[in-house]
């Protein structure tokens, strides 16, 4: 998996579209989606388009709750093949983890085995797992996830579930990577926007570069793969020019300090059945 990759999340299917063909004309070769996003069809025709080998292109997915269960979810990757217009997903994971329902949680991840087993995705994984959450799954299961895709930005750096990741050999995936989540309207931490941040700006103004890409490159030193989100051309080709420069220690160090311990996303140990459900449609 490249580790860097374009994010598609809360996107309209027609700036999905547009977002994903830029990206590929830019140089990515990473696209994540989801099937809660609703835009998998748009992130589909656009590769197909695009003249890219499908070899070339890393396609990942995710899950929704709604379709947990080991039969269920072995339909829902059907859904997700069939709107991407694909015949196998390179890495396909978990959205959620349930706590109160967990039992489903664990079925559907013995579907993603099985799945796995039959050579129709390359790699599982898992999403929004606390450490819990990870220790409950694999006591229960044969497969390590690959990957954990989870909140992490300078100011919400989840040590204690990047620590079990590497405990477990899995890769942390960092959503909101430049901490956008907390640009959210009613997110209050009395921080400005890590886009502000003095820390940040004095050294993205050393390198000549923008805090996205600082923080990007951040992640990147730290051994995480990132999906940074957008669908403004010159943001996506932005976040892409991260791979000519390199931060001292004293600068990782610098943006380490700045974690708040406050979540921008929804908190895990909240997600329910039945507060969270919702049906994911066929096509």
């Amino acid at each position: 998996m490249p580790v860097l990759g374009l994010g598609v999340f809360q996107t309209p299917p027609e700036e999905t579209a547009e977002a994903v063909e830029h990206a590929l004309k830019s140089g990515y070769r990473h696209i994540d989606t989801a099937a809660a996003y609703m835009n998998e069809a748009g992130v589909g025709e656009r590769i197909r388009r695009s003249g890219i080998p499908r070899e070339e292109i890393f396609i990942e997915t995710k899950g929704w709750i709604t379709d947990y269960g080991y039969e269920e979810t072995l339909h829902a990757f059907e859904k997700s093949v069939t709107k991407l217009g694909v015949d196998h997903i390179d890495l396909l994971i978990l959205h959620q983890a349930v706590p109160t329902g967990f039992d489903r949680t664990v079925q559907a991840y013995k579907a993603l085995e099985k799945l796995l087993a039959d050579g129709k995705v390359r790699a599982i994984g898992v999403s929004n797992f606390m450490s819990e959450h990870l220790e409950n799954l694999i006591e229960q299961t044969d497969t390590v996830p690959a990957v954990n895709q989870i909140e992490v930005h300078p100011y919400f750096q989840q040590r204690d579930v990047v620590n079990t990741n590497k405990k477990y050999g899995i890769l942390t995936q960092c959503w909101s990577p430049i901490g956008g989540i907390t640009f959210y309207p009613g997110f209050e931490n009395g921080l400005p926007s890590t886009l502000d941040n003095e820390t940040i700006g004095g050294i993205a103004t050393k390198y000549g570069k923008t805090p996205a890409q600082v923080m990007l490159r951040w992640h990147l030193h730290e051994g995480r793969q990132v999906i940074p989100k957008s669908v403004k051309p010159s943001r996506i080709e932005e976040n892409f020019d991260v791979f000519d420069f390199e931060l001292t220690e004293e600068e990782l160090g610098a943006i380490d300090a700045l974690d708040t311990g406050k979540r921008g996303g929804p908190e895990p140990v909240d997600m329910t059945f039945e507060d969270f459900s919702f049906p994911i449609p066929e096509v």
